[in-house]
């Protein structure tokens, strides 16, 4: 097993208004920045190489964290297509039945002009078997959608109902991946704010 290490990255400023932002590429926030620079990573991932996302909001936790890391782009943000910049809570309001049937899709759900969790799976998969075969211990810097898509991976969860772990913000989480690249959920919800 080759241990995977996630982290989401810390907070912009949609972040705090409950914005989609998906490949929208805003910066943190300086509550967010402010947050990351006291971050400390647990001693579990102590001498793990780095990966992080493309977007900015990612990057910048990395450096905050005065992370050395590679860009790669299989970890890039879900897709939130003609939604990104809008808050579920409006989406709801404007559709009610439109919005309830989309949701009720689950690893389908599939935001007009973007991607499901099923396609960002597709994406991953091909990176955790390159991981897997590589067998070095890894972390990663990236996004809600890719953490939640990682965790249906690892445990089976068809993103219908509640997930069986909540992923709490401000935390990393540990995942071991099998030969194929297959994860494994080890430890959710690490504590990172000193």
């Amino acid at each position: 097993m080759t241990p995977f290490a996630v982290l989401r990255h810390a907070p912009t400023a949609w972040n705090e208004a409950r914005r989609l932002q998906g490949r929208s590429d805003p910066t943190l926030s300086p509550r967010g920045r402010a947050a990351a620079h006291r971050w400390v990573l647990p001693e579990e991932v102590a001498g793990f190489r780095w990966l992080v996302s493309p977007l900015r909001r990612a990057t910048e936790t990395a450096e905050c964290l005065s992370l050395t890391t590679v860009v790669e782009p299989a970890l890039i943000e879900m897709a939130w297509g003609d939604w990104e910049g809008r808050t579920l809570a409006d989406l709801r309001a404007a559709d009610p039945a439109g919005m309830a049937t989309i949701e009720a899709c689950g690893l389908d759900l599939t935001p007009p002009g973007g991607e499901s969790p099923h396609l960002v799976q597709a994406r991953l998969l091909p990176l955790l078997a390159r991981l897997a075969a590589e067998g070095l211990p890894t972390g990663a810097v990236t996004h809600k959608g890719v953490l939640r898509a990682l965790l249906a991976l690892a445990t089976g969860w068809d993103m219908r109902n509640d997930p069986p772990v909540k992923l709490r913000p401000a935390t990393l989480h540990l995942f071991d991946l099998a030969a194929d690249g297959m994860p494994r959920l080890v430890q959710a919800n690490l504590a990172l704010a000193r």
